[in-house]
């Protein structure tokens, strides 16, 4: 289903600006309003300005990351320890320092205590919490294991968040260098070559070809320098917006699969992060076409979520999930051997874990040799053009001294 993003007043007057998924606008509305708030807009997600996708982006959530991941533990943990979930979720409310989080403790505590589902308590909190989290703590409920349920959530959400940390970690070095480069390179060619430039033009010298051509290229870059900012600048500002298109992000994820260094890596990730989030619904008792809806809204590339949707209606009509998975041909061959396995074995929750902890692991490989090949690469990089420029600026030096001499 399409994702929505909303706005909306509560019983407090208080403005909530969320996302929720749904088959239409007024279903999003309907679903505001039996929640007991006053829906003041919804329009797709994809139809978003650029202003309110950067609102988004730095606009602190009241449950992310590590701390999703703690409320969850310590939950687990309390329920656990025998405590009742309305005391247990009173007790974290002193927790946090956020009040946002706080508000967001206080109403699920609330209804809770009139009677209302953890699970449906969760899914009325404006989004704040994924169909991922609510399907697995509904899935506990059912099978009257909540905290088992929400401590193997806690474990899922950790090693995600590890996983998208090192991504992160691993990317950060290499573009903090290549921004290093680029501004260096703007700093050498656009003020140090004119000095030379008109030293040589005072001195009225002949020059070397090559020595023409890096002075014509750093005059050029004294005068336009502004534009070599701004075409970057706009190239990654045009390739956001049509990423916002979905035949453009489908074409554009499909295209990335293939690409012969990229491709292997996005897939082992998107594997890793597909093959997690079934087998720990597949352990709390979520059946599998339930899972695989909720698998594919997980994944960032379209052209696997694509692949993942045609494989679930697949599965409806009786194929195998590695088989169905098969077909798009982009998931890595290892995976579909693993998941084979498990589904002859019986055992496709724990062997789905074991190829998402595989794939993990060759991740985090692949970047570690990414990252050791890439930085020497620019290093080098940046080195030939400082030699290349030094060189063509000083031959002419060299020469007149000669001449002089």
């Amino acid at each position: 289903m399409p994702l929505y993003r909303y706005k909306a007043l509560n019983n407090r007057g208080e403005t909530l600006d969320g996302q929720m998924e749904a088959a239409s606008d007024g279903e999003v509305v309907l679903r505001l309003q039996e929640q007991g708030h006053l829906p003041i807009e919804a329009r797709l997600a994809s139809e978003a300005g650029g202003d309110g996708a950067w609102k988004t982006l730095f606009k602190p959530k009241p449950f992310a990351g590590q701390r999703l991941v703690q409320f969850t533990q310590q939950l687990a943990t309390l329920l656990g320890a025998g405590q009742p979930l309305d005391r247990a979720l009173t007790i974290l409310l002193e927790l946090p320092e956020d009040e946002t989080a706080k508000r967001t403790i206080t109403d699920v505590r609330d209804a809770v205590r009139s009677g209302t589902a953890l699970s449906t308590a969760l899914e009325r909190q404006h989004g704040t919490f994924s169909r991922l989290y609510i399907n697995m703590v509904r899935a506990g409920e059912a099978g009257g294991s909540l905290h088992e349920t929400l401590q193997r959530l806690a474990d899922y959400l950790e090693r995600s968040r590890a996983l998208r940390a090192r991504v992160v970690n691993a990317l950060i070095y290499p573009a903090i260098l290549l921004t290093m480069v680029g501004l260096s390179l703007l700093f050498l060619l656009g003020y140090v070559v004119p000095q030379f430039a008109a030293m040589y033009e005072s001195l009225d010298a002949t020059l070397p070809f090559f020595t023409r051509i890096v002075l014509g290229i750093g005059m050029f870059v004294r005068d336009f320098w502004i534009v070599l900012v701004a075409i970057p600048a706009l190239a990654l500002w045009w390739l956001d917006r049509k990423l916002r298109d979905p035949a453009f992000r489908a074409a554009f994820d499909d295209w990335l699969l293939r690409q012969r260094i990229a491709g292997p890596l996005v897939a082992k990730l998107e594997t890793a992060r597909l093959m997690r989030t079934l087998g720990t619904l597949l352990k709390n008792g979520v059946p599998l076409l339930v899972a695989l809806g909720i698998g594919r809204n997980v994944l960032g590339n379209r052209a696997l979520s694509a692949d993942v949707e045609a494989a679930a209606d697949d599965v409806k009509n009786g194929v195998g999930l590695s088989t169905a998975l098969a077909k798009g041909k982009r998931f890595p061959r290892l995976a579909l051997q693993m998941v084979q396995v498990g589904e002859e074995s019986g055992e496709l929750d724990s062997m789905l874990l074991k190829t998402a902890d595989t794939f993990d692991q060759e991740t985090g490989q692949a970047l570690d040799r990414m990252l050791a090949a890439l930085v020497p690469v620019i290093t080098m990089l940046l080195a030939g053009v400082v030699m290349v420029v030094i060189l063509a600026v000083l031959i002419p030096i060299y020469d007149l001294t000669n001449v002089i001499g």
